[in-house]
């Protein structure tokens, strides 16, 4: 192979790669770092989040976030399904909505009471896995999903093929040092969760050639639901 065509190749693999590319802010600089989330964080969220490969959707009620639910499911063959035991998804009957459409639901705190020995096959035969949120951030269009005992497991939101999180506005802030200083204050009232995961977009990795694949360590496709009624 010819230097020219090396080098050719090299160029389109790397373009190819930069798929979702997201302009960088003129604001973000070192002087001048704290970006915020703009006159409306759930916009700028949603902005973000669509900008990197996520789908997703300010709702006003429950209602609409069945409808969401139920467009999503007529576009994947779901059967069973990971649910987090979380307030939001308490309130909304969620669990109670999925097992009426037929399909099995799995409580994460259900799967922490199993022998380890018995977790793997219900775990790895999810195909939806749908989880609260802690945190969002507007800046950068991400989750912040942190492990924590009675039913959120980090395994929710990353060993089904698809994911949901529904999440309230006040859950949103403008940017990633306020999600630090939140963090930093639940350190000080009752020490760190045992992992934060942050998710931006669907997983997605690149290998030494610069392809980009989504959905190989973890869901390729994921969605946002920003309830506002809540």
């Amino acid at each position: 192979m010819q230097r020219d065509e090396f080098m050719a190749r090299v160029k389109q693999a790397t373009a190819a790669g930069r798929a979702y590319q997201v302009a960088l802010n003129p604001l973000a600089t070192a002087d001048q770092s704290y970006v915020g989330g703009g006159v409306d964080p759930i916009a700028t969220f949603l902005s973000e989040w669509r900008l990197v490969g996520g789908f997703g959707e300010r709702v006003p009620n429950a209602d609409a976030v069945f409808e969401y639910l139920t467009q999503v499911l007529s576009k994947h063959t779901v059967r069973k399904t990971l649910l987090w035991r979380h307030p939001v998804l308490e309130s909304l009957g969620i669990a109670h909505w999925l097992q009426n459409r037929g399909i099995e639901v799995l409580h994460w705190d259900d799967i922490e009471r199993m022998a380890a020995s018995e977790r793997r096959e219900p775990t790895f035969a999810a195909d939806f896995g749908i989880t609260g949120v802690d945190w969002a951030v507007a800046e950068t269009g991400s989750l912040a999903v942190c492990a924590r005992a009675g039913g959120r497991g980090r395994s929710v939101s990353l060993l089904p093929p698809l994911h949901a999180a529904i999440l309230t506005p006040s859950q949103i802030v403008p940017d990633l040092f306020d999600l630090f200083r939140e963090l930093g204050v639940e350190h000080e009232e009752q020490g760190l969760p045992s992992n934060v995961t942050l998710i931006t977009g669907p997983s997605k990795t690149g290998d030494i050639q610069l392809k980009l694949t989504t959905g190989v360590h973890g869901p390729g496709e994921v969605h946002a639901i920003v309830v506002e009624g809540l």
